[in-house]
């Protein structure tokens, strides 16, 4: 998806840059926060971010693209983070995916056409006792079936749609 630069407010990267004193040793930081706001990092902003710091974009685009939680793609509102680590994966993970993403109607990776979900599987969420794990945000919910993840989801589609 392209994003022109008119399109997108840079006010809040601004606020986040002024935050931290424009400084590049922060520039993971920045890039954090500034994902927060705007729950992925659209290039107007990478561009910002590296014009303000005054550092190449090429350096911008190095971090956002080393660290996995940064997303340089639009996401939905809630993203949903399946393990597929050894424990989870042999716990039947795989299957938990499979039913959100029959569940949502959204592939492995994407985002529901209604932009409030984003399924991923990860290596690790590090709760391997809970396996098989997934997260919602910054929820953990443990030793999931495809059944439980259904209704763990519920809640997130009911408020969804008392949003509209």
């Amino acid at each position: 998806m392209t994003v022109q630069a008119e399109t997108v407010d840079l006010k809040p990267v601004d606020a986040v840059l002024e935050k931290y004193g424009c400084e590049a040793s922060w520039l993971v930081m920045i890039l954090q926060d500034a994902q927060e706001a705007y729950n992925w990092l659209p290039r107007p902003v990478l561009e910002r971010v590296a014009e303000r710091l005054q550092v190449p974009l090429s350096q911008v685009y190095n971090v956002a693209t080393f660290y996995a939680s940064f997303s340089l793609t639009e996401r939905g509102r809630h993203v949903i983070r399946v393990c597929d680590g050894t424990a989870c994966h042999l716990k039947g993970a795989p299957w938990v995916r499979d039913e959100i993403s029959r569940h949502l109607g959204v592939e492995e990776g994407g985002t529901t056409e209604d932009k409030q979900f984003t399924l991923e599987t990860v290596a690790c969420l590090g709760a391997c006792a809970l396996a098989p794990v997934m997260m919602i945000d910054s929820t953990y919910y443990g030793h999931m079936t495809p059944e439980k993840a259904r209704a763990v989801l519920a809640p997130y589609r009911k408020r969804e749609a008392s949003d509209d």
